[in-house]
């Protein structure tokens, strides 16, 4: 069982109120939900990024298995492979325990040398955490593959999303590939907004290879985007054309502090 970590601080720390909090981010948009090959949506405080999580997942209609590919922001890591995945169980939160597929993990590790087991890796990671709620209120059963991510090299994103792709070809139960990342950190607004826009426009693009090449070139601190990258180039492997952004914003339009902020998008990739 994996503990929460951040209950409490990122999102409410009891069952009623985080329920509310939820199904309120979840009803901000009145839209259908439908099917996604994937998304990406961020991890920060509800407070701050939930309304565009919220945006993310009421699009959504989930299926039984979505796959969590996240950053590692902790510095632990214990994969060869800078690939931690958590492979059985469940990770709790307020509203229970979500279950992780442990056929799917299985087959994760044998079809990628970049995986392995690493619990370490997720004891204190938040990025996985905080999309859990969302599947718990709108799909009770969904079942999770955990993966963080210690490295941003194209190769390896290229290579992983390819072996993701494959799985999701042949698996008996429609999947979702889910990024968890959050946008530019730290910068004033207008710089950050100029710069999530460039991150944006690669995403939109599915081009995971310049989505990394810009973050560097540019200086975007996106804190997901090997998993972003990783997910765009298995949506891409598994025939997607298009990444639609369904919400922006950043932490300014909360604090009212336009000098450090940090950006939030959410995109769904049909």
């Amino acid at each position: 069982m994996r503990a929460p970590a951040v209950s409490g601080r990122f999102y409410p720390g009891t069952r009623a109120e985080l329920a509310v909090a939820v199904r309120e981010l979840l009803g901000v948009d009145e839209v259908a939900p439908g099917p996604a090959r994937g998304a990406v949506a961020p991890h920060a405080g509800y407070v701050y990024s939930g309304p565009t999580a919220g945006a993310v997942f009421a699009r959504l209609a989930l299926p039984p298995v979505i796959v969590i590919v996240a950053p590692n922001h902790t510095g632990v890591c214990r994969a060869p492979g800078g690939g931690s995945l958590w492979e059985t169980g469940a990770f709790r939160t307020p509203l229970g325990d979500v279950a992780v597929d442990e056929r799917f993990a299985a087959a994760l590790l044998d079809a990628s040398p970049l995986v392995s087991i690493d619990h370490e890796a997720h004891r204190e990671e938040h990025a996985v955490e905080v999309e859990l709620p969302f599947l718990q209120v709108l799909r009770a059963d969904a079942r999770i593959v955990p993966l963080v991510l210690a490295w941003d090299a194209w190769e390896a994103c290229r290579a992983l999303g390819e072996a993701l792709a494959g799985l999701v070809r042949r698996w008996a139960e429609p999947v979702l590939l889910l990024a968890s990342s959050d946008l530019n950190h730290y910068e004033p607004a207008a710089v950050s907004e100029q710069k999530d826009a460039r991150a944006l426009d690669a995403v939109t693009a599915l081009d995971g290879a310049e989505l990394l090449a810009r973050c560097r070139r540019e200086r975007i601190s996106m804190c997901g985007r090997a998993a972003a990258a990783t997910v765009l180039a298995a949506a891409r492997a598994l025939g997607a054309t298009r990444a639609d952004v369904v919400d922006y914003r950043h932490s300014g339009w909360v604090s009212a502090d336009d000098a450090h902020v940090v950006g939030y998008g959410g995109v769904v990739i049909p």
